[in-house]
């Protein structure tokens, strides 16, 4: 049996269910190029905008520990995801299929900037905040990474390996500080 999340039929189960089968029985044809962020993402965004979707279920809600809220529609997410892939392709100098690393806490530009590297084709590999110093720079090594992002806070530990990476283009902190030699994603979005 199927059901509703949160009273909106969108999902029901037998949905997903048949529109896999007609997938598999070559009766809907698969798309040579899908981007989540263009395809789906900017679609409800565009039925937000008409009238057809209401805002009342947000597209990205974030709480932290003292009840701050950071709450985004589909149109926001829209729009702050394109200006923050517009700012890892022209100020971080990145290209379709440049690795960057983000070593973040769960703040609400980790998910922005997942968003960002789906929109623009760049591979984000995700760093936990727990990452030692011979972690972030084995990581940087092995992928080839050509940027490098994390929170002002995190940022002394991560400046400590890079002097070894051959391969880094730039360094993009998030938070309210500023360091020399790093772009500031708030500052630059």
């Amino acid at each position: 049996p199927s059901r509703s999340f949160h009273g909106n039929n969108r999902l029901l189960t037998s949905h997903i269910v048949s529109y896999y089968e007609s997938i598999n029985q070559c009766k809907k044809e698969l798309p040579e190029h899908f981007n989540f962020a263009s395809d789906v993402l900017d679609e409800w965004a565009r039925l937000e905008k008409d009238g057809r979707r209401t805002p009342a279920n947000p597209a990205f809600w974030w709480v932290n520990d003292e009840g701050e809220e950071v709450k985004w529609s589909f149109e926001e997410l829209g729009s702050l995801s394109r200006k923050a892939a517009n700012v890892l392709s022209g100020a971080c100098g990145l290209q379709r299929g440049d690795r960057v690393i983000a070593v973040l806490p769960r703040v609400p530009e980790w998910w922005l900037l997942n968003v960002a590297c789906m929109r623009a084709g760049i591979v984000l590999i995700p760093g936990t905040s727990q990452l030692t110093a011979k972690d972030i720079s084995y990581r940087l090594q092995a992928s080839k990474a050509k940027c490098i992002i994390t929170s002002d806070t995190l940022a002394p530990a991560v400046e400590s390996v890079l002097p070894g990476s051959q391969f880094l283009k730039s360094k993009l902190i998030v938070g309210q500080g500023s360091r020399d030699g790093w772009l500031n994603l708030k500052e630059l979005l």
